[in-house]
């Protein structure tokens, strides 16, 4: 099965789907893919094996702006995309379709419209489902029903799919093909995790219980907190802005792109050496105070660890990295990048109840 993806990021589809193939499931190519971040191309272009044939749609306004352009690309059954998700998440302005990243859904339109793929697969932020009172996914449903396409959406957790990361994203699915009855009920976190966990041990998949189990016993000193911003990394807040900030979670929070500033605990992931080396064992978050904590050594995740929190090889990084790709950018990508095991999960899901076909 032909594939296209776009908003590509460092592949969290084509990773997927390549595992896919991999365990013999249903085989997949690539003919393409869309990414404008000059980074993210380094770090997709250092980690896949990329066909001389392979199309880089490069920035999908101006490549969609020409019809021409659309038209030639090599016929593909399968389409993805994690659209830029800043313009419906909590964490921006929620502004949504008035925003120019928010048009990136009708690029997809555009391409859908000219290549007629048979299915799409479509991620989002889970606030996609609630932005504008509901208006914004009506909109998304409208118009890939207008163009011919069945339809069902549902929101999936990444840490009920062998990820220890709680991260709720809306995904898409569309197929030109009519749907089997009542599949949108069958189409939940639910009923596809627990088909996964049937599956997974058939898998090539990365899988891990906790945080704990994908952390590096000893990185590089440049990964610890400083004296200096341990107490802000550490604190509650202020009058204005109240929250519980905890390090050392089994499931880690929500990667996020801006990471590398390096939130407070209740936003970012942090660890301490001692519960580290313990492997969970030792946890002084239990019986000690903010201050008390402060006076151990805590550090934040590596690059390595957030791309194996999304299910990517941690050599990954380390490619890219070898590449030139700086920490900074690689913790962006992470934290944009859609999750490996939760794509393999639905897509196995879908082939295995007969809806995606060869």
């Amino acid at each position: 099965m032909n594939h296209l993806e776009l908003f590509s990021g460092i592949g969290g589809f084509r990773r997927a789907l390549d595992l896919l193939s991999q365990d013999g499931y249903m085989n997949f190519e690539s003919v393409g893919y869309s990414e404008i971040d000059k980074r993210a191309l380094e770090t997709y272009r250092a980690v896949y094996n990329i066909d001389a044939n392979e199309i880089a749609l490069g920035d999908i306004v101006q490549f969609t702006s020409d019809v021409r352009n659309i038209e030639a690309l090599p016929d593909f059954d399968l389409l993805t995309g994690g659209f830029p998700c800043q313009p419906f998440s909590m964490m921006g302005e929620q502004q949504g379709f008035q925003e120019d990243r928010g048009q990136m859904f009708f690029r997809i339109c555009d391409i859908l419209r000219v290549k007629r793929p048979r299915y799409a697969l479509l991620e989002n932020v889970k606030n996609l489902y609630t932005h504008d009172s509901g208006r914004t996914y009506r909109r998304i449903y409208r118009e890939l029903t207008a163009m011919g396409y069945h339809v069902v959406t549902n929101i999936f957790n990444t840490a009920d799919f062998h990820l220890p990361q709680k991260r709720n994203r809306v995904l898409i699915f569309a197929s030109q093909d009519r749907l089997p009855a009542h599949f949108q009920d069958r189409f939940n976190n639910d009923f596809v995790s627990e088909h996964f966990n049937e599956v997974i041990e058939h898998t090539s998949l990365l899988r891990y219980n906790r945080t704990v189990d994908l952390l590096a016993q000893h990185v590089d000193q440049k990964y610890f907190l400083s004296e200096r911003i341990k107490p802000t990394i550490l604190s509650d807040g202020t009058a204005n802005f109240r929250s519980n900030s905890e390090i050392n979670q089994e499931v880690a929070r929500p990667l996020t792109a801006s990471m590398h500033k390096m939130h407070r605990a209740c936003q970012d992931n942090y660890f301490s050496q001692d519960y580290i080396e313990s492997h969970g064992e030792v946890n002084p978050v239990e019986n000690m105070t903010k201050e008390q904590l402060a006076q151990f050594p805590i550090r934040k995740l590596t690059p390595q660890e957030a791309f194996a929190l999304q299910g990517f090889p941690q050599d990954f990084a380390t490619a890219a990295h070898n590449a030139g790709v700086p920490d900074g950018a690689l913790y962006k990508q992470a934290g944009n990048a859609v999750s490996v095991n939760t794509i393999y999960a639905i897509v196995k899901y879908l082939i295995d109840n007969d809806v995606l076909h060869d």
